[in-house]
């Protein structure tokens, strides 16, 4: 109960950094998770470009199976939050109990699917000839590992959301220790090279996924797993299914994002350009995990008052958040801009590479300078159970804007692949700018509308 008190008295700027630093550092140890794979990779000898692109190809199944654990974590955590506010901590264990057996249902069907469909979906994300074979040994062992992935990203949500920010950190730390210490062993140690990676990885995510169960079951939690909760329940898991479709078309629509990239840069580059792309996601994830983090931090302050009805306490935690944000999002992006060598060569030592990745990032990056605006309005409406809205701004940045920019700008460009990257920079432009006057409209309608009612 002190967490509860917490969230509802504490001084909101002292309780954001509380909640909000845990969460970046797991965030940016997470992004850490993600890249150091490629980083290893992009320096085996003679293969490292060609093994960096096979990797690249196989990231969107791996957007895309992460996507399903976010469907069910970013849609159960705040509800579960809310309901911890409006003090039914039954209903919240429900919630969590449910999404449990969602999840494992989840990592069955992926694994199945995606381990008989592997081959042509890689070719189909862009895979050459040369590139599938390390594609292909790559994801067969990575997906050996789903479940661990949607229990390890799923559930970590509910620690967090219900305060726990230092555990939640806690469980990407120590998943992220073993990939690092891991992979150097089976990479380059044991000569396995892509393989190692894989293996790497799973092992990585099999100890978070133990963490995170063991935490949820013990005796710090304030929502627990209980047995009775794991049947599922029509009026339970669907209200979390639709709450976290947002970020499940976040991630799931990056998946296809990502085909489109890939093939379009197969189609007017070459391999190299594949490879590029491989680097240029991994530094945009730089940028957006951490602005996720501080936003995700904020989450259980927005959800917990918002079911307590202390809607001046949630405008104030909006306003702070929004600031925040979007200052984070400009730091990041200058330097980017300033220092690109810098990020480039965290991946690659390939002269070659090099040459067509510094003008290429400094293109695709500039749009992120304002999209911590993005992250921070649609966090919020999804810590505030808005997911009609959220739905809508998930769709506007990758499909409605995204796409059709990617398909439509080397037509006209000169430089087609310029034109490809310069798309990505224009629609993080846009969309953050379309967003934050939707959610402004929105959030003053909903928030003090609910404040009259509630006197």
């Amino acid at each position: 109960m002190e967490d509860n008190s917490r969230l509802a008295k504490e001084p909101i700027g002292k309780l954001l950094l509380s909640l909000a630093v845990p969460t970046v550092l797991a965030q940016l140890v997470n992004l850490l998770y993600n890249i150091v794979d490629r980083m290893y990779v992009g320096r085996i000898e003679g293969i490292g470009s060609l093994a960096l692109a096979g990797l690249g190809v196989c990231f969107p199944i791996i957007m895309l199976v992460s996507a399903f654990a976010g469907l069910v974590g970013m849609g159960g955590a705040p509800r579960a939050a809310i309901f911890m506010g409006k003090q039914d901590n039954k209903t919240g264990e429900k919630i969590l109990g449910n999404s449990v057996s969602t999840l494992i249902i989840f990592s069955v069907i992926l694994t199945i699917i995606f381990y008989f469909t592997k081959e042509p979906i890689l070719m189909l994300f862009g895979a050459s000839a040369d590139t599938l074979p390390y594609a292909n040994e790559y994801l067969s062992i990575y997906l050996v590992g789903t479940i661990f992935v949607q229990i390890a990203l799923g559930l970590n949500m509910f620690i967090t959301s219900q305060g726990f920010a230092k555990m939640g950190m806690a469980t990407v730390c120590i998943g992220a220790i073993f990939n690092i210490i891991l992979d150097p062993i089976f990479i380059f140690g044991l000569n396995m090279g892509v393989k190692g990676a894989a293996l790497a990885t799973i092992i990585s995510q099999a100890v978070s996924a133990l963490w995170v169960l063991k935490f949820l079951t013990g005796k710090k939690t304030i929502l627990k797993i209980r047995k009775q909760y794991l049947k599922i329940e029509k009026n339970i898991i669907v209200p979390v299914l639709m709450l976290g479709l947002s970020p499940f078309i976040m991630q799931a629509t990056e998946c296809l994002v990502q085909l489109v990239f890939n093939k379009s840069m197969g189609y007017y580059g070459n391999d190299m350009y594949v490879a590029l792309m491989s680097i240029l996601f991994s530094v945009m994830q730089f940028i957006w995990l951490p602005i996720q983090g501080i936003a995700q931090g904020a989450q259980p302050i927005l959800s917990y008052n918002y079911g307590a009805k202390n809607y001046a306490r949630v405008r104030q935690t909006i306003k702070i958040l929004f600031i925040i944000c979007l200052s984070f999002s400009l730091l990041l992006v200058t330097t980017i801009e300033l220092f690109p060598q810098l990020y480039v060569g965290i991946f690659t030592n390939d002269p070659a590479l090099f040459e067509i990745g510094i003008p290429g990032i400094r293109i695709f990056m500039f749009g992120m300078a304002i999209m911590g605006a993005q992250a921070a309005c649609q966090q919020t409406l999804l810590s505030l159970g808005q997911a009609k809205v959220s739905i809508f701004v998930a769709f506007l940045r990758k499909i409605i804007l995204l796409i059709p920019l990617v398909l439509v700008l080397p037509l006209i460009m000169n430089n087609q692949t310029n034109g490809i990257l310069l798309a990505e920079a224009i629609t993080d432009a846009l969309a953050a700018i379309i967003t934050t006057i939707i959610f402004i409209k929105h959030s003053k309608t909903l928030l003090y509308a609910n404040e009259n009612q509630s006197h």
